[in-house]
């Protein structure tokens, strides 16, 4: 590959990588072929299963729930022989599709397990289609409880009408509209 594109995968600047090249600090064998820098490219070592699990919480205040969380899915694969390579942990909702943790675990190749406490717990909505996207790529995802919440359907719900309320009425009156909403919806208006 030239050394453009080894730079840009590699996290350098394209000009930090020349300048490496021409005091023949890079890391990497490379040479030169008229106007053109050709990095070679390395051996690449053999696929290593890496099991990772992933333990998430909604908010800041259920941190301590990280901790039981992660025990009880590191247990259960111990149990079934599963070794766990890494743990990763995050804070945010389920349905915020931004989480920078969780779209690195799905970008890394290396990560063959994905393994979750619960379906939401990895993705609110949707959780069927990333699980396929993982097999389709010869991936998996484990869930050591599969049985769904409906207390969590609830709070996911009470979640979306939040944001909503936020977008249409402004922040400050978003959860009081949000809980009197729910609250129609399910019946309990006083």
């Amino acid at each position: 590959m030239n050394l453009k594109e080894w730079a840009a995968a590699n996290g350098v600047g394209y000009s930090t990588a020349r300048q490496w090249f021409l005091e023949g600090k890079l890391p990497v064998p490379a040479r030169r072929v008229g106007g053109l820098i050709l990095v070679e490219q390395p051996a690449v070592p053999a696929p290593v299963d890496l099991a990772v699990v992933y333990a998430r919480v909604s908010s800041a205040d259920q941190k301590p729930d990280l901790d039981r969380q992660i025990a009880r899915v590191t247990t259960w694969a111990g149990e079934r022989g599963i070794p766990v390579g890494r743990v990763v942990t995050e804070v945010g909702s389920a349905l915020d599709g931004h989480r920078r943790k969780f779209l690195a675990l799905l970008r890394d190749p290396a990560v063959t397990t994905i393994i979750v406490e619960r379906r939401d717990g990895f993705a609110g909505f949707g959780a069927d289609s990333v699980e396929a996207a993982l097999a389709a790529s010869g991936r998996r995802l484990l869930v050591v409880d599969p049985v769904e919440v409906d207390d969590d359907v609830v709070r996911d719900m009470t979640e979306i009408l939040t944001l909503m309320c936020a977008r249409l009425y402004g922040r400050r009156t978003a959860a009081d509209r949000a809980a009197r909403a729910v609250a129609a919806a399910t019946g309990d208006v006083p």
